[in-house]
């Protein structure tokens, strides 16, 4: 795990070491254990290491090819990489290293750019240069685990794993992305390649960006396909799951440094702490909770503590926690911002604290992550367009669920009435069906896969960048075990009836009867099935019985009540650094709705905390208090 910054100049000029030091070194909380850089006249690029396998410094980065063609600057860890070394060392590769860094180059130099990348079992993002053909190859693996941004100027590419890397260059300069600012406040996620940096982009998942003194070209070598299901009885789903989510995780615990796991309340990291205890004796785990003294409803059931300490008692493992109040969001934001840049999603900063904490005693730490994407865990969402009547019925429903945070109206008041984006936004939203023509909409089941496939290219993606930052912010690397490619392709082959134990019952709910209809969505809660059933034998059974919940903090009732003067101070009208794109008086409208009780507005004020943070440390905007 580790941080990439480079240059590639079109024009011809030579890359200026000093520049690319500057821009490596930007990240250096990437990697903490070592620094490296390498110049071939208009092309340099400068690695921080964070060192997981083959801890000596031969196995360091930049890394090149024996006879000096390829070099390499990569950011992962490669989990299949010891058979991949066996392949290679067939076809002649002669290794110096153990490092899965010495395996990717060989599959470079001997397979090529686009055969490697599709035989990564891993998270990779990773520029390789053709001394030879003077061709810069970026690349990112199949799930987009690991981030890669692009810059560009005239005659000039530059790349990094974070944007503040670009800072360092003397031709950057920062304005803000609009069409990105309304795509975020319209869905709290990005789902174009662009970010709130104006001519920042991000290479795609799954994808080779290919760049030489001619032009780019950009190639997506692999997506999500949940059509071709296979024919298998509940019995052997069940069965195969369980071995399948057994090799995961012990292919994710290769490492030659300390490896733990987060550990809530739910099935997911439940199911991968019991794998992974029964493999490291007194596995480290780590949970966050809160202090919910003084919150309300729903949301004073939102610590996880007392679930995670029954799943650390039955499964032996060294567990350690952290309360959170509502005090820590005052401290980090500012520092949540920082490291996030992209903006993304709902309350993070818990996540950075849970980071902080797993940082003290690994390096390396396992997530639950993409569990919920690809077995179904949100069915109140699928349920709303399970029953479209085409595919543009369904885009229309699921577009109305899916504006997280405002409406197109809202968007009028809050960006000027200009803003006229509804069909944009609409467009951007279903754009992320183009290009997928395996995709079908005509029954209830081909209408939950293509629910699945949006939610994995889009609310999955969001997750995994918010997830990359907070813990590289602390020196941590995530591995994510669902997220290994056996298991989802036999997630995307799983019939949606194992997935979703609800489904015949709701399919036989009268759909005139629209109430009774949407006490049904609220109610059941029967997705995952199929996991749970396959780990039913070593997950208590009282975590396999709770209903589904996220990990976020109670900010509906801490807005309301201890951090209600925080958030005034921070949106109050005379001090906003964000009135040059945001209406002011639609910030006092939303506040003064959420403290009254009025409406639950904890999304949009976070998001709005967020993107006022954002301005004041990127743009330097401070308002005119400051």
């Amino acid at each position: 795990m580790c941080g990439i910054a480079g240059l590639f100049n079109l024009d011809g000029r030579r890359a200026d070491g000093a520049v690319i030091t500057a821009m490596r070194d930007a990240i250096a909380h990437r990697g903490p254990d070592g620094a490296g850089l390498f110049l071939d006249q208009s092309f340099g690029v400068g690695h921080r290491r964070l060192a997981i396998i083959d801890l000596r410094d031969l196995a360091g980065q930049p890394m090149s090819s024996p006879d000096g063609r390829w070099t390499i600057a990569y950011n992962g860890e490669i989990y299949n990489f010891r058979e991949l070394r066996a392949d290679f060392e067939k076809r002649g590769w002669q290794f110096r290293t153990r490092s899965d860094t010495e395996v990717l180059l060989a599959g470079i130099a001997t397979i090529g750019v686009r055969e490697t990348a599709l035989r990564l079992n891993g998270m990779a993002a990773f520029a390789a240069w053709d001394r030879q053909t003077r061709r810069l190859f970026l690349v990112r693996d199949r799930f987009g685990t690991k981030p890669l941004y692009v810059w560009r100027r005239p005659g000039v590419l530059a790349f990094a794993s974070e944007i503040k890397a670009f800072y360092r260059h003397p031709d950057f300069s920062v304005k803000v992305n609009s069409s990105a600012l309304r795509e975020y406040f319209t869905f709290q996620n990005l789902f174009r390649d662009h970010t709130l940096f104006a001519g920042v982009e991000h290479v795609p998942a799954a994808s080779i960006l290919t760049v030489d003194q001619h032009g780019e070209r950009i190639e997506r070598y692999w997506d999500y396909d949940f059509s071709n299901t296979i024919d298998l009885d509940e019995t052997e789903s069940v069965a195969a799951l369980r071995s399948l989510m057994g090799e995961a995780v012990e292919r994710q615990l290769v490492s030659d440094v300390p490896v733990g796991a987060y550990l809530s309340g739910g099935i997911d990291s439940g199911s991968i702490v019991a794998l992974a205890a029964n493999r490291i004796p007194r596995l480290q785990t780590f949970t966050a909770g809160f202090e919910l003294s003084k919150t309300e409803g729903i949301e004073a059931s939102f610590d996880e503590r007392r679930a995670a300490e029954l799943m650390a008692y039955s499964f032996k493992t060294e567990h350690y926690e952290q309360v959170i109040n509502s005090g820590d969001l005052n401290w980090s934001l500012s520092r949540v911002v920082w490291h996030l840049e992209d903006l993304r999603l709902g309350m993070s900063y818990p996540n950075f604290y849970i980071a902080r904490l797993a940082s003290k005693f690994v390096k390396v730490c396992l997530s639950g992550a993409g569990g919920d994407e690809l077995f179904g865990g949100y069915p109140w969402r699928y349920y709303r367009v399970f029953r479209s009547l085409d595919k543009q019925h369904f885009l229309e429903n699921y577009y109305q669920f899916w504006q997280r945070l405002t409406t197109g109206e809202e968007r009028r008041e809050m960006f000027g009435a200009a803003a006229n984006d509804e069909d944009e936004m609409f467009d951007v939203f279903s754009g992320v069906f183009a290009n997928t023509g395996n995709i079908g909409f005509d029954t209830p089941e081909e209408q939950i896969s293509a629910s699945l496939y949006f939610e994995c290219r889009t609310f999955l993606t969001g997750l995994l960048t918010v997830g990359d930052r907070l813990s590289m912010a602390n020196g941590l690397e995530e591995r994510f075990p669902f997220l290994d490619n056996k298991l989802v392709d036999f997630a995307m082959r799983l019939p949606v009836r194992h997935k979703l134990s609800d489904l015949e019952h709701m399919l036989q709910i009268d759909e005139d009867a629209l109430k009774k209809k949407l006490l049904a969505q609220e109610a059941f809660s029967g997705g995952k099935s199929c996991l749970r059933q396959a780990m039913s034998q070593i997950v208590p059974e009282e975590v396999m019985q709770r209903r589904k919940q996220g990990f976020s903090a109670p900010e509906a009732s801490w807005y309301r009540g201890e951090n209600a003067q925080f958030v005034r101070d921070m949106l109050e009208p005379g001090k906003l650094a964000c009135t040059e794109f945001i209406n002011p008086k639609f910030i006092v409208r939303t506040v003064n709705e959420h403290l009254s009780g009025k409406f639950n507005h904890r999304l949009l004020i976070w998001s709005l905390l967020c993107f006022e943070q954002w301005c004041r440390t990127f743009l330097g905007l401070q308002g005119t208090a400051a």
